[in-house]
């Protein structure tokens, strides 16, 4: 499992990074969200990980 948590506003992003923020449920800074560990989802992190805290629970 895999915890992610906004830590950065989307402010100032492209599009396809606020969709894929938004795809992933997160909507305010310091919220957060639990995942399996996919490949589609460590696509995802890559593409977000200047915005997100990635850690394993």
């Amino acid at each position: 499992m895999i915890k992610v948590t906004l830590v950065k506003s989307t402010i100032g992003e492209v599009e396809s990074v606020k969709a894929t923020i938004a795809s992933l449920g997160l909507k305010k800074i310091r919220s957060t969200k639990t995942f399996e560990e996919t490949p589609a989802l460590a696509g995802q992190l890559k593409k977000v990980a200047h915005l997100v805290k990635v850690e394993n629970v």
